[in-house]
């Protein structure tokens, strides 16, 4: 997951970049699609899209054995965080696709169609480098996981023309990384992308939305599941125990913020609130896991 979260970030200051200075994205229902900003939009994406995966493929591929291509099943590794990971990535991306062809003036449905399949088109090219390297091969489950993502937020936007659910991502340090820092990261940076005990993924739900106008709830509250893990060291369970680590799942139950509400006349400030909307707000939560049952955090990051 660590190629698509370091994917992921480069994507998003690529596809959000022409949203600088832009107070809203405009209803585009009957709107004429502005050929400049299409034009903007479809260079802009193929020169820097291009640009990343030539550089991720020297960076992180150059050095590998190749072979030909095949397929891996991963699907028991990391307790599926990874999975977690592809499905909020894919989700962002396409989110993003879908805004921007908004705000190139494309009439909303097929906004919503056609940038929602930016994360499966951002995701499949990892999965096809993958299927060439001999330590590993074509991931099914990330595929699905990229898919998912991507239905989710055309899934919203068809029902309610807003996201309303969230996907969000939070992490912490944890000792964990110092068991194998080669794998789970030696400095800070790393250990985001590659410390899978250190990342929690939410559902963020904006529970003001859902209700009628009239109602006194804040808009700005919204409520947040979450899913982690930790106990891993390494990415197989077996090993895990066999070595002395108690790999387990972790749920969490938390208030947050949604950032969506603050949304003004600023252009920087609208800007900033979109990127960071994929952020879980550092907060109280309720976890659970089999070993420690119900715990709470003051203050979860």
């Amino acid at each position: 997951m660590s190629r698509n979260l370091l994917l992921l970030w480069l994507s998003c200051l690529l596809l959000l970049q022409p949203l600088q200075g832009m107070a809203a994205i405009p209803d585009s229902t009957n709107a004429a699609p502005d050929k400049g900003r299409l034009l903007l939009l479809g260079s802009g994406f193929t020169v820097g899209y291009t640009a990343m995966l030539v550089s991720l493929n020297k960076a992180w591929y150059s050095d590998q054995e190749r072979t030909g291509f095949h397929f891996f099943n991963d699907n028991r590794q990391w307790k599926q965080m990874d999975k977690a990971g592809h499905f909020w990535g894919a989700f962002h991306q396409s989110r993003a696709g879908i805004d921007l062809l908004r705000w190139a003036g494309v009439p909303d449905k097929k906004a919503i169609w056609y940038g929602g399949l930016t994360g499966i088109i951002l995701q499949t090219p990892i999965e096809i480098f993958d299927g060439f390297q001999s330590d590993y091969g074509a991931s099914v489950g990330d595929a699905i996981a990229n898919t998912v993502g991507s239905a989710a937020v055309v899934a919203q936007e068809l029902a309610w023309r807003e996201v309303r659910i969230m996907p969000k991502f939070s992490f912490q340090t944890t000792r964990y990384a110092e068991e194998r820092p080669n794998v789970l990261g030696s400095t800070l940076p790393e250990q985001v992308l590659k410390d899978y005990n250190g990342q929690t993924y939410w559902l963020s739900v904006n529970v003001g939305s859902f209700l009628k106008e009239e109602s006194r709830y804040p808009k700005w509250l919204s409520i947040a599941v979450g899913y982690g893990a930790q106990g891993m060291v390494y990415n197989d369970p077996e090993l895990n125990k066999v070595r002395g680590f108690n790999a387990r799942r972790q749920f969490y139950l938390s208030p947050d913020l949604n950032l969506m509400h603050f949304k003004g006349r600023s252009k920087v400030l609208n800007t900033t609130l979109y990127v960071l909307s994929i952020i879980k707000i550092p907060a109280p939560a309720l976890e659970y896991n089999r070993t420690d049952g119900l715990r709470f955090h003051p203050v979860y990051f």
